[in-house]
């Protein structure tokens, strides 16, 4: 009998769902364009034999590449150097800098002579 009040009382307890209210937009909707110009566009999407929510349907059907597969492995290549660069300990930093350094040597701290003396000016 304990156990049958508990549960009762639990479920009472919980009360409403403390769900978040609706929200009301009260802008006023405005369209640009007349329901005429809405009913061509529906039409001739309609007629066009398309449909984007179709189990068939094949949005690279008629594609054409303007770029050759070597061109879109060495740009994959490159992009994935990068992204791995980026997602380094040091965000990319060290990438970057030996990116944008015209020698390439990726060089960005002045390192001393020799003899120990700095040759630049400070």
């Amino acid at each position: 009998m304990q156990s049958k009040f508990f549960a009762i009382a639990l479920i009472l307890a919980a009360g409403p769902a403390l769900a978040d209210d609706i929200t009301v937009d009260t802008t006023p909707f405005t369209s640009t364009r007349s329901r005429a110009e809405v009913q061509a566009e529906l039409r001739q999407f309609q007629s066009s034999g398309v449909d984007p929510w179709s189990r068939t349907y094949n949005p690279l059907d008629h594609f054409q590449s303007k770029l050759t597969r070597s061109e879109v492995t060495r740009d994959y290549l490159l992009a994935s150097e990068e992204a791995h660069a980026v997602m380094g300990e040091d965000s990319g930093s060290s990438y970057f800098a030996r990116a944008a350094s015209p020698s390439g040597s990726g060089s960005v701290a002045h390192a001393p002579s020799q003899s120990g003396q700095s040759s630049g000016a400070e």
